[in-house]
């Protein structure tokens, strides 16, 4: 792997999860990173620990990206940090879990605020300097985007418009010689799957042990996946090797997905 020295890189949802593995990735690969959180405890709980092996500098911001105005302090605060921008990840964005008709619209619109106007909002900020860098654009989206499932509308909903303005943003990045792809993990071993787990169990009058295992034989796959195998791929994608590797969503999720697109 090529060395990120000399590179900046902010990452929305840098504080928890996937989005720390990839802050942590990309600092220790020597970028200079901003995090970004929507709790100041988190994000400092998280810069401590990747100032423990990064080889780059290291700032955080807390701010609520489902906003206008958190998304402009987030990128305000990335400017007084390092300057410029070469490498924006965008890893925000929970969706809840839920049962169709019983699932209310207030849980598809904190959905689309954080995952998916964010992304929109973050990448129009973010552009001009993207474009000075011949930068690059990482998505981390889901592989519900291609897989809709009646228990998880949100997620696959969101996820799938993701994916769709990830392709259009792309094709703008041809003209402006920024790179854009995306990634959809599978199952993760994260806080964020064990709340997806207890939501279903309840739903479904089973264990979370029970939901798990039929998830997993279900897909067939050999073992969940750890937020460091979606952060070595992002690393590549950001380097100079993976430059002709544009507008291409990747699965990392063991296997999970079968199609072949």
């Amino acid at each position: 792997m090529a060395s990120l020295s000399g590179k900046t890189a902010f990452i929305s949802g840098g504080s928890r999860g996937i989005g720390l593995a990839i802050a942590n990735r990309l600092a220790r690969d020597g970028a200079d990173v901003t995090i970004s959180g929507s709790n100041l405890a988190h994000v400092e709980a998280a810069m401590a620990t990747i100032n423990e092996t990064a080889a780059g500098k290291v700032a955080g911001h807390a701010s609520d990206l489902r906003t206008v105005a958190g998304c402009q302090s987030a990128f305000d605060a990335h400017g007084n940090a390092h300057g410029g921008c070469d490498i924006l990840v965008h890893s925000a964005g929970a969706t809840k879990g839920g049962v169709f008709p019983d699932q209310p619209d207030a849980d598809f619109q904190d959905g689309f605020a954080l995952k998916f106007h964010a992304a929109v909002r973050l990448s129009r900020l973010f552009w001009p300097s993207l474009t000075a860098a011949n930068g690059n654009v990482v998505m981390i989206v889901g592989g519900a985007a291609r897989t809709p499932d009646p228990g998880f509308m949100v997620g696959g909903a969101v996820n799938a418009a993701l994916a769709n303005f990830s392709k259009a943003l792309a094709g703008q990045g041809l003209m402006d010689n920024v790179n854009v792809n995306w990634v959809s993990p599978g199952q993760t071993e994260t806080d964020r799957l064990q709340q997806l787990l207890a939501d279903r169990a309840r739903h479904e009058n089973k264990t979370i042990d029970e939901v798990r295992a039929e998830r997993m034989r279900g897909e067939g796959i050999r073992r969940l996946g750890k937020p460091e195998d979606t952060a070595a791929l992002v690393a590549f994608l950001c380097g100079d090797e993976a430059r002709h590797i544009h507008g291409t969503g990747i699965s990392v999720d063991g296997g999970a997905t079968k199609g072949c697109f």
